[in-house]
């Protein structure tokens, strides 16, 4: 045991557990502190990890990396970031122009619809999707599972896929969407997952995969598990609390 001074210091009774414990996580623990105030070099880690986060949020996925996936885009009813921060209603529902898209260019009924949205990260879309979404699709290839025209959503939420479910009638809806942005990564993608999802849908049926980035799930393994999901899905004809793994 330390002396009351070496405590009252800030120096640890069990200096190997303080040190396991930051091995153990992101989070900013044993940082030091100098008097009552963080280090500089603590503060000046947090507001760059800050900084990220923000420019992460008002983020836009480049167009050149939709090409490249062959990803048309649509788009909900907030009509620029900052609705889509403050009117979380209206990033749930398709503009009527992007409905009439969807009819246009997708297969009503498919087995397997992919949607991808930025949500709250870019960046999490920017650096994961080039290894989530083809990874995905050899996924369900080797189940020999279908999937119709994938594309993007701008200004999405997660319930968007809802709106989607209605109009064209997947039988597994799944979305790829930038997760909000905390100080230990910007870079973190859900892939969420429902059967046969519709407008009234309740969180409890719906399956997410979180955390996925370089330093969490790793992108490629990850789209590997969404197609065993969607299989398992498929062959329960369930999902969320229901489902089975």
């Amino acid at each position: 045991m330390g002396s009351n001074e070496e405590r009252s210091a800030g120096k640890p009774e069990r200096n190997e557990v303080l040190e396991e414990l930051i091995r153990s996580t992101p989070a900013r623990i044993g940082v030091g502190r100098a008097g009552t105030r963080p280090l500089t070099s603590t503060l000046l880690t947090l507001r760059l990890d800050h900084a990220a986060a923000v420019d992460s949020v008002y983020g836009e996925v480049r167009p050149e990396l939709l090409d490249k996936l062959n990803l048309f885009s649509v788009t909900t009813m907030c009509r620029d970031k900052e609705m889509y921060l403050k009117r979380p209603d209206l990033g749930r529902r398709l503009t009527p122009e992007s409905e009439a898209r969807l009819a246009a260019a997708c297969m009503a009924k498919p087995q397997v619809q992919i949607v991808v949205s930025g949500g709250l990260s870019a960046e999490a879309i920017e650096a994961n999707i080039e290894d989530v979404y083809p990874s995905l699709l050899d996924s369900l290839r080797s189940y020999k599972l279908t999937w119709g025209t994938s594309f993007f959503v701008t200004n999405g939420r997660v319930a968007c896929m809802d709106h989607i479910g209605e109009l064209l009638e997947p039988e597994v809806l799944v979305m790829l969407i930038g997760e909000r942005p905390g100080l230990a990564s910007p870079q973190s993608m859900s892939a969420y997952l429902c059967y046969r999802p519709h407008i009234g849908t309740v969180e409890s049926d719906r399956n997410v995969l979180s955390n996925i980035h370089r330093n969490g799930t790793q992108p490629i393994e990850a789209g590997a598990h969404i197609g065993t999901v969607v299989k398992a899905m498929i062959e329960q004809g369930t999902s969320g609390m229901n489902l089975r793994m």
